[in-house]
């Protein structure tokens, strides 16, 4: 049964400092985030009512809402300041000053993020109005995967700090961002066809790029969506498969044509290894309620290398700087069975682990 307004938890900003972050002020910013989270936003405060008051005079990581969702009676503090309260219904408070809150350091607190694949710190911290370029590097920080592959982690992450930023202030949407990249995703695949690889490679380029700052605009700005969701991880779906189809089809404008049965081979166990693969995720996922990525340290170890579509390329353009593009297809085959050897191994251990009756927890969870 769907919850109504009068049943959620208020969310009450204290404060309006004369800042804008992404794009959006302060107080506008962190009511739109308290929305989806699921709180009350708007109205007078209702003691009758469990709210939480937060100080706009400082920032917050986004997962303090959740968190301070499931703890009423305590308060977030910063350096003996405090920041976030909760309130059970009922309380007559004082504000943040609210006295018999339990206190939580927010210096010191973890948190588990299941949905970011992470375990690290959640940041609080001072908003400066004449400088907010610090929080807005630690609002973006917050909302990167702690488990992806080596060029989103390293490789573009600064980058696509700054267009996430241009971005929001221009005012644009995630949907705008993820439609974007779709155009280049399509002009890469077919550049790649056409043998026009280069083209293709730094068209391609852009998509990933972009692929990156939709999720990150939607996070940091408070904008994420189910149909947004849908739409940006059903393009990364369904895409790379026709990437490595154009691959091998443009070898023969290439001029590296390869036998037209070796090549319907090649992408078979392309094609099979990442739906077989993508299967192996959705079970683990399924079984053991979190991603076969974060059980235990080699499995985010090996998902900066794993064959998807980032570590794939950097396997077809080294091969192409060498002049061999038919090369790197045949090694992104290689390496596409060899990841999925390695991830049914871990299924395979995960459920001989299950099957001894103990319980599969993620290290992040123990970090």
């Amino acid at each position: 049964m769907a919850e109504t307004s009068a049943s959620l938890i208020q969310f009450l900003p204290l404060g309006d400092p004369e800042v804008r972050l992404f794009g959006r002020t302060a107080r506008a910013r962190a009511e739109q985030v308290a929305l989806k989270a699921g709180l009350a936003v708007g109205g007078s405060e209702d003691i009758g009512r469990s709210r939480i008051l937060a100080d706009m005079g400082f920032a917050w990581d986004p997962a303090w809402l959740a968190e301070m969702k499931q703890r009423p009676g305590s308060v977030l503090m910063l350096n003996g300041k405090p920041v976030m309260a909760h309130l059970p219904a009922g309380t007559a408070g004082e504000g943040l000053a609210t006295p018999g809150l339990e206190p939580i350091d927010g210096r010191t607190a973890s948190l588990s993020y299941f949905e970011l694949r992470k375990r690290e710190r959640p940041f609080v911290m001072p908003l400066d109005p004449d400088d907010p370029l610090p929080v807005e590097r630690a609002l973006y920080d917050a909302s990167y995967k702690g488990v992806t592959d080596l060029l989103t982690l390293y490789l573009w992450r600064r980058p696509a700090f700054w267009l996430t930023r241009w971005a929001a202030q221009a005012g644009m949407t995630p949907n705008q961002v993820t439609l974007i990249g779709l155009l280049f995703c399509v002009a890469a695949f077919y550049f790649f066809w056409v043998g026009q690889y280069w083209l293709g490679t730094a068209t391609g380029f852009v998509f990933m790029v972009l692929d990156t700052v939709d999720g990150k605009l939607a996070r940091c700005t408070g904008q994420s969506s189910k149909w947004g969701d849908v739409f940006d991880h059903g393009t990364d779906l369904l895409h790379p498969p026709f990437w490595w189809w154009a691959w091998l089809h443009g070898l023969g404008a290439a001029g590296h044509q390869l036998e037209e049965v070796y090549k319907g081979g090649l992408l078979a166990v392309i094609v099979g290894t990442y739906v077989l693969g993508r299967l192996i995720e959705g079970w683990f996922k399924w079984r053991f309620k979190m991603h076969i990525h974060v059980w235990q340290r080699i499995d985010s170890q090996f998902r900066l290398v794993t064959a998807r579509r980032n570590p794939n390329m950097v396997i077809l353009v080294a091969c192409l700087a060498l002049g061999r593009p038919d090369w790197g297809i045949e090694l992104v085959a290689l390496w596409s069975v060899l990841s999925l050897i390695f991830h049914s191994v871990r299924l395979a251990q995960a459920e001989g682990v299950a099957a001894r009756g103990r319980k599969i927890t993620s290290w992040l969870d123990a970090a």
